[in-house]
């Protein structure tokens, strides 16, 4: 089954399947990196169904792998729902509606996003559960959110200071819209937003309360932004925090502030979603959803992710561990110095942010067998080039293709429009591609 079958046929548990569906339609050109000029003037529908083989893509190239996908899927929603917990995965990582509605098909609660563009594409993609994990602050998107949530959308976002709370009543005054759902976010010394502290929430929460366009719904945080390796101080650190947004939850339930049907709290990236569970898990025994807002899962990498997640990080190669579904390709374009390769793939193409990509073999063309290339190191990106170092006797030549493992989805997907999707299970050295990712940034 391809990615394609997998997303029309599924159920819709919550994204409009017709609109996802016509992406299909969308006629390529020359804005889609990667596409050979010969299939220029057919649609992204008959490119995937014709088996292109991954001989026939240009480089630099950025593909994904349809048996990861599915294993990545299946892995992480068995084990939300062995936990009994949901799922509401951060969507900014792919802005893919095709990915998202995989991910809702597999039985997430709804998608999470950052900021309101990313919320009108969510939209207009039929998402009808949205979290906002962030604070609305502009006024038209203030004024656009409540219209949706009028509509029947049902979106959630998060406040944290009693000026955002003054500012959202303000603006929902104006327009005479609400109430909306917010949840207070919790946040902690060094971190990004959130109240600082369990006294500065509750005051919030007050404040919610005391705001009659406004309802308070539960909690939220990001334990991600306090932490960012497996050390000891870290994993205190993330601890401690998910101790006191416990406490928070219970005192706000404690004093009746919770003004929805349902309560959700909510945390939890890629990185330490298995402590988040087991803090927040009991809690889904007494009637609150838990939702996860992990979002790099799906894709996964060959680096900061397959290091650091909860589902590998002792054996990254084991069965049960999630797998990298995204892979770079770039061809060497020079080698006028010994030991020395230059490929033509750089920022504008690959992740750098947490981690250069890393050669992972090197093969005379697309979708020949790779070999290993002995001491190859990515040392330094430039926009459009690579900077490899290997071994001086490596047999290197000009036209050689590279495939690189690489760090940090986020930062990968936003450099590509569409994305080739290949199905490698019967024979990786004959890989086709078997459907298009098409992105929304």
């Amino acid at each position: 089954m391809t990615c394609r079958d997998r997303f029309v046929e599924g159920p819709d548990e919550g994204i409009a399947a017709a609109v996802v569906a016509g992406l299909a339609n969308e006629v390529l050109d020359w804005r889609h990196k990667a596409i050979p000029a010969r299939f220029h003037g057919v649609s992204a529908g008959q490119f995937a169904a014709a088996g292109v083989p991954l001989a026939e893509l240009q480089t630099p190239l950025l593909t994904l792998d349809a048996g990861a996908l599915a294993h990545n899927a299946a892995l992480m929603a068995d084990w939300c729902a062995h936990w009994g917990v949901g799922l509401a995965p951060h969507g900014k990582t792919t802005m893919a509606p095709a990915l998202w509605q995989w991910q809702l098909d597999a039985g997430a609660w709804g998608i999470t996003l950052a900021n309101a563009a990313q919320l009108r594409v969510g939209r207009h993609f039929g998402v009808r559960n949205l979290m906002l994990a962030n604070c609305l602050t502009d006024p038209e998107a203030i004024t656009w959110v409540a219209g949706e949530v009028a509509a029947g959308a049902r979106i959630v976002s998060w406040v944290d200071s009693l000026a955002a709370v003054e500012r959202l009543q303000r603006v929902l005054d104006q327009t005479g819209a609400g109430p909306l759902p917010v949840l207070v976010e919790l946040g902690g010394s060094g971190g990004r937003t959130g109240a600082r502290g369990h006294d500065a929430a509750v005051q919030v929460a007050l404040a919610v309360a005391q705001a009659p366009r406004l309802a308070l719904g539960g909690v939220s945080g990001y334990e991600g932004a306090l932490a960012h390796t497996r050390s000891a101080a870290d994993l205190a650190r993330v601890r401690r925090y998910l101790a006191d947004f416990v406490r928070l939850h219970r005192a706000l339930a404690d004093h009746g502030l919770y003004e929805c049907d349902e309560v959700i709290v909510t945390a939890g990236g890629s990185a330490y979603f298995d402590d988040v569970v087991e803090s927040l898990a009991p809690l889904a025994s007494q009637g609150v959803r838990v939702l996860l807002r992990s979002g790099a899962y799906l894709i996964h990498d060959d680096g900061f992710y397959r290091g650091i997640s909860p589902f590998g990080r002792n054996d990254p190669d084991a069965a049960s561990a999630f797998r990298a579904a995204m892979h770079g390709w770039a061809r060497v374009v020079s080698r006028t110095e010994s030991g020395l390769a230059i490929i033509d793939g750089g920022r504008r193409d690959f992740p750098f942010d947490e981690g250069l990509p890393v050669p992972q073999g090197a093969a005379r063309e697309l979708g020949l067998p790779l070999q290993p290339l002995a001491g190859a190191t990515v040392t330094a990106l430039n926009d459009q080039h690579a900077f490899v170092r290997h071994d001086p006797d490596a047999d290197v030549r000009p036209g050689d293709v590279l495939r690189l493992g690489l760090s940090h989805p986020c930062t990968a997907f936003d450099k590509w429009a569409l994305i080739p999707v290949l199905d490698q299970s019967a024979d990786p050295t004959r890989a086709v591609v078997v459907d298009t990712v098409r992105t929304f940034f």
